[in-house]
């Protein structure tokens, strides 16, 4: 056995024995459904322990409490917690998109001020990008952020800031300059405090009767000039920097699981039990046909990182695999959830807590659920758009 084999069998052993206990409330799928004290705790508690352990943010620097080893550790870790389907880590935002840009291009106080805690959870971070009026116009922000003595006061409104009831910081693209000669070069982008004045979270319930999403509003709210990352007008740039480490074209992340894991097998499973004319769905070759696909679709993408890695294979159109991943990954689970729900005949029509739901509802909950990712970070159709430009050389519109 070699040591990548230990390790494994060491996370395995870890992981097996040290997993929470079922709560006895229903967990959130996400970090976009934690809408309770309870499941927060919980989820927060899980994270702590993981990177108590020494499995979380194995491959950041030590320096800023990382484990500073190389990056295919903490790959093991984060597929082994992913087939042992345990809890996802819940400061997504934080381990994903703010610390790797903070790492990336944040100067070496902010590095100090806020990457161990990101990476134990005990400040949690939320995104204040999107706003009420601009939907997916991102450069067309238009809350304010005005430069006083050695503060900016903030006004105006974000909407859809997963975890902001408990956040402790945002990172927020805001306007700095309304003279600016195009819209993007007035944008600024804040490492933000939120416990200050002049902030209000309101949450948003979803279809699915769950929270999570919530809405910021700013109302002269004073945060030190320092929270400014970059310098004035730089926002835009950065803003899709932290792009990139969200629809992972970027690596960097810390690990460990973002959400609940929904795969192929787990809708072969249910296909081997749900009844259709008499018989186990499976036993459909309509069905098998579709399952198939889906284990190629699913397999194809799992492979991508790997061949990403191999310039030979990617030569034609290099950044291809980069620029898909987020667009392949969330369509894919939608449509994986569809299909699941399309094997119950009417128990379809179900929902979480009625007796009859197959798998307790699961599957109707995943997939409504499974919209949130196909719109933050940019829309399945912006999305299409940026493969289409950027990988396949079509104009725009």
């Amino acid at each position: 056995m070699n040591e990548l084999d230990e390790f494994r069998a060491e996370v395995v052993a870890w992981l097996t024995e040290n997993r929470p206990p079922e709560p006895d409330f229903l967990l959130p799928e996400s970090f976009m459904e934690v809408g309770s004290d309870s499941q927060f705790h919980y989820l927060r508690d899980w994270q702590q322990q993981v990177y108590e352990a020494g499995y979380l943010g194995m491959a950041w620097p030590k320096e800023y409490g990382g484990g500073g080893r190389e990056q295919v550790y903490q790959d093991i870790v984060t597929a082994e917690m992913a087939r042992l389907n345990v809890p996802f880590m819940t400061n997504t935002i934080g381990l994903n998109w703010a610390g790797p840009l903070i790492l990336a291009i944040g100067t070496e106080d902010e590095k100090q001020r806020y990457i161990q805690k990101i990476l134990s959870a005990e400040e949690i971070w939320c995104q204040g990008f999107s706003e009420p009026d601009n939907g997916s116009d991102l450069g067309n922000a238009q809350t304010k952020a005005v430069r006083d003595g050695d503060e900016y006061v903030i006004n105006g409104s974000k909407i859809w800031t997963s975890l902001g009831s408990y956040a402790k910081h945002m990172i927020l693209l805001a306007r700095t300059d309304f003279a600016a000669e195009n819209k993007y070069a007035g944008l600024s982008y804040f490492l933000a405090p939120m416990d200050v004045p002049g902030v209000r979270v309101q949450p948003i319930q979803k279809l699915t009767g769950e929270y999570g999403f919530t809405q910021t509003f700013f109302e002269d709210a004073r945060i030190p000039a320092s929270c400014l990352m970059g310098t004035e007008g730089q926002g835009w740039q950065i803003a899709m920097s932290t792009l990139t480490f969200e629809r992972g074209a970027a690596g960097g992340q810390a690990g460990g699981l973002s959400m609940v894991v929904v795969g192929v097998a787990d809708v072969v499973e249910l296909a081997r039990h749900a009844m259709r004319d008499g018989q186990p769905a499976i036993e459909d070759p309509h069905i098998r046909d579709e399952l198939v696909k889906f284990l190629i679709e699913e397999q194809g993408d799992r492979l991508c990182e790997s061949r990403s890695r191999v310039t030979a294979l990617c030569s034609e159109r290099p950044g291809s695999i980069a620029l898909s991943g987020k667009l392949r990954g969330t369509e894919l689970r939608r449509r994986l959830c569809q299909f699941a729900i399309s094997l119950q005949g009417a128990n379809g029509a179900l929902w979480v807590g009625d007796r009859d739901a197959v798998a307790g509802g699961k599957w109707q909950r995943s997939y409504l659920n499974a919209f949130s990712a196909t719109i933050g970070g940019g829309t399945s159709q912006v999305q299409a758009n940026i493969v289409g430009e950027r990988v396949l050389g079509l104009p725009k519109g």
